[in-house]
């Protein structure tokens, strides 16, 4: 159960990594932007994963009732982890493009000489 959380929101991370890798078409493709841009996605994924972790750990459970039930809370141990892996996820890769952007800008119109 630690990781199902994580599992469930795979999809949408997977989305939102090919997103980051595939845009901004106008930014050279270099091999050096390429490398950049999959080791920030190990980085996210590996975030995403002692994020979610750590909001796991992080819920503490009532206690149960005399007759061994809860009556509410377990739901928190799926949704901070999601919240926490997501945040962790949407953190690296908002870091990323604005350092991606200050690496890969394009050289400005007027500056590049003429033929």
């Amino acid at each position: 159960m630690r990781y199902l959380a994580l599992l469930l929101l795979a999809p949408w991370l997977l989305i939102l990594g090919w997103a980051y890798a595939s845009y901004p078409k106008s930014m050279p493709r270099t091999p050096a932007r390429r490398l950049f841009d999959a080791l920030v996605l190990l980085l996210a994924f590996g975030a995403t994963i002692y994020a979610g972790l750590f909001g796991y750990d992080a819920v503490r459970l009532p206690p149960p009732d005399p007759a061994g039930l809860r009556g509410s809370g377990a739901i928190w141990q799926q949704v901070l982890p999601a919240l926490c892996g997501y945040g962790a996820f949407a953190g690296v890769l908002v870091l990323a493009l604005l350092l991606r952007a200050r690496l890969w800008r394009r050289l400005p119109e007027a500056s590049q000489p003429e033929a």
